[in-house]
């Protein structure tokens, strides 16, 4: 049975206590996948999301023709034991440039970016393709990377976007324009200014192709994401050949944002199971970060303090007694939405006041009531409006199994009794029933 098309958050009516198990990182499972490919041998990675986005990877590493076999984990229905059978850096069969082989990656940012550079090191010609919003997010500092590199990468509509076609190989012949242009090297610079996912992309790979990446437009460093792929370079397979995926943090925010919305201070009487201890996911800092805005933090940044999880942090502002400040937020622009606009919208839709000026907004104390929330086809917009309808009567979510990109069960999560979920109610919002559990996951 599916999601109905639009849905009722009722809020809680009595303090809930609760510890919440999210399922593995997105983040982390896609890089693993690229990396077990990579390996020699059979990968086993345990605890790995198993949702919209990661099962585009593991499809298109079938395709390609590696073996991954998928099972099903005990402990956690969004999470699978997958082993990954590698080929030593070897990719495998591609296409030919009148036939390329398909490969189709949906809305997923990361399978579309860490596939493209690991392409070139196959032999034959492949087509990346998506939905239509995947071919508006930006991809040309990757595929300028890649040219630099040496590689055939020619998209199909000549603007460094998706669809692009992809040839196996370093182009040391005069074979297209971007060839010619170009003398093949073994070293390239990338620009990470609107996504840090392409340096990632081309670190990933950059052992088997002998490249050397210089990362340009931020410190290296600095970049959170592109130290979770070093970290996660570092430590892949060390040992032994199986590989633990840690718990999503930028899932998690949804359900420390409850606890902080419950009005107890620390420490909150939600609490989420197995958060990481190591610092690969900036979103770790969450809790932290919630407990700082409310006592006075005012300015919170996208690039240095939070990532995804910034956008749980905006929703639930107006509930701080102070002005907040969000700022860097320019990469929030070219993801699954143009979320600041998104945020900004629905935001004010329920009676919050928010000021966007540049790359920030600005959310003040409001008192906040029901509406529509339109999610834009984004799972982080709907299950960020869907922890404010457990404070807020009245907020109903449009599309709300567009939560299957990250976090199929989520709604389950928060109807289920507590200690292991929230306890909501939650509707179909044309008839007013109410959902039962099998209806709330989103497939």
């Amino acid at each position: 049975m599916a999601l109905p098309d639009l849905i009722e958050i009722v809020p809680l009516d009595k303090p809930v206590r609760a510890e919440i198990t999210v399922p593995g990182s997105k983040s982390i499972t896609n890089r693993a996948l690229i990396l077990a490919a990579l390996a020699d041998g059979e990968t086993i990675l345990r605890g790995a999301l198993w949702s919209e986005d990661t099962q585009i990877m593991v499809e298109c590493l079938q395709e390609i023709g590696f073996m991954v076999n998928v099972e099903t984990d005990p402990d956690e229905t969004c999470n699978r034991t997958i082993t990954v059978y590698g080929n030593g850096g070897a990719v495998l069969r591609g296409g030919t440039e009148q036939q390329p082989l398909e490969l189709f990656v949906g809305n997923a940012g990361t399978a579309a970016r860490f596939l493209a550079p690991f392409l070139c090191l196959g032999s034959g010609v492949y087509r990346l393709h998506g939905v239509p919003r995947m071919h508006e997010r930006p991809q040309a500092a990757l595929f300028q990377a890649l040219r630099e590199l040496g590689y055939r990468v020619e998209s199909e509509k000549g603007n460094d976007k998706l669809p692009v076609i992809i040839f196996g190989g370093r182009a040391d012949l005069p074979v297209s324009l971007d060839a010619r242009q170009r003398v093949p090297t073994k070293s390239c610079k990338v620009s990470i200014v609107e996504s840090s996912q392409f340096a990632s992309a081309l670190l990933l790979s950059a052992k088997h192709g002998g490249w050397e990446i210089e990362i340009v437009g931020e410190n290296a460093e600095e970049s959170p994401y592109v130290a979770m792929t070093m970290g996660m370079q570092n430590n892949f397979l060390q040992f032994g050949n199986v590989f633990p995926i840690d718990a999503d943090t930028s899932s998690g925010s949804y359900f420390w944002a409850a606890g902080h919305l419950s009005g107890e201070k620390p420490p909150f009487p939600i609490q989420v199971n197995h958060w990481p201890i190591n610092d690969w996911q900036i979103d770790r800092k969450f809790p932290l970060v919630a407990e700082d805005i409310s006592e006075g933090r005012n300015t919170i940044s996208r690039q240095n303090d939070l990532g995804d999880s910034i956008m749980t942090a905006i929703v639930i502002a107006p509930f701080s007694n102070h002005a907040v400040i969000f700022t860097d937020l320019g990469r929030l622009r070219v993801q699954e939405c143009e979320r600041v606009v998104a945020l900004r919208t629905e935001l004010t839709k329920c009676g919050a006041k928010v000021v966007e000026e540049g790359d920030t907004l600005t959310v003040w104390p409001s008192p906040l009531h029901g509406a529509e929330i339109e999610t834009y086809n984004d799972h982080r917009m709907a299950m960020c409006f869907a922890v404010l309808g457990l404070k807020v009567p009245g907020i109903k979510i449009i599309n709300p199994a567009c939560v299957k990109k990250t976090f199929p069960n989520f709604f389950q999560k928060l109807a289920a009794p507590p200690p292991h979920g929230l306890g909501a109610t939650i509707l179909d919002a044309k008839t007013g029933r109410k959902l039962t559990h099998e209806e709330l996951f989103a497939d």
